[in-house]
């Protein structure tokens, strides 16, 4: 069995800088995953027994099994040891809501505009598979934005209008992406600059208008709604910018 001392120079040999040597060992767990050798659910082998397999030390090694659990793909569990999650892609895609959440003004309009593209393509989708319970959800949620000028309670009945949209469209790696883009966070930077226009009144009909496309279960009219309801955002933001 390989010593600690003999890993590390191993590692000096293989890559000149540590970070080199975690990245080995992140794509090593990462393969092992896709490979099949470790499943959603599945106990990790010791930090130790990792360490040796790969050939470098355990403090590389303990880094590697970090990032992957700040990335949600691993998790620490107390005396236990550490687990595959259950990769679901709402928690591998958490961090992605962080940096629209702490990007500056410019990188969001670089956002927003991918938020439209995806928004738009989820909505589409939706058109064809939305329920009615869902379509019930929606007029709710129209209500609850129509019924007040409160900043708060409408962004909540915004982003539970489009939760219910992207949630219809029946993917969940699209249904996070979107939900990461259009964090409380987020949607609260933007909004507050964008209330100062008066945008109340356009945007309840902008959200109408998606309504009315999925109730009628039309795809194309969908798309182009969403579409023009995040780019209204998109042009204003672009317009402060210049």
């Amino acid at each position: 069995m390989s010593s600690p001392e003999s890993n590390s120079a191993r590692e000096a040999e293989l890559a000149p800088a540590k970070g080199t040597v975690t990245h080995r060992a992140i794509e090593a767990i990462k393969s092992m995953i896709t490979g099949g050798q470790l499943t959603s659910g599945q106990r990790l082998p010791t930090e130790r027994d990792l360490a040796v397999r790969l050939g470098i030390s355990r403090s590389s090694m303990r880094e590697a099994i970090r990032a992957l659990t700040v990335l949600g793909i691993l998790e620490s569990r107390h005396g236990s040891g550490v687990y595959v999650t259950n990769l679901e892609a709402v928690d591998l895609l958490d961090t992605f809501g962080v940096v629209a959440e702490i990007s500056p003004t410019s990188r969001l309009l670089e956002f927003l505009e991918v938020r439209r593209i995806l928004e738009s393509s989820a909505a589409a989708l939706a058109a064809a598979r939305i329920d009615e319970d869902q379509l019930a959800d929606l007029r709710t949620r129209l209500e609850a934005m129509n019924g007040t000028d409160d900043p708060e309670e409408f962004l909540a009945a915004d982003m539970a209008f489009h939760r219910t949209v992207t949630q219809a469209a029946g993917n969940e790696a699209l249904a996070a992406i979107v939900e990461g883009l259009s964090s409380r966070t987020f949607r609260a930077r933007v909004r507050r600059g964008h209330q100062e226009v008066g945008a109340f009144v356009q945007s309840r009909e902008e959200h109408r208008r998606i309504y009315d496309a999925l109730a009628a279960r039309d795809p194309e009219a969908a798309r182009s709604a969403a579409a023009a309801h995040v780019g209204a955002v998109v042009e204003w933001l672009r317009g402060q910018l210049d």
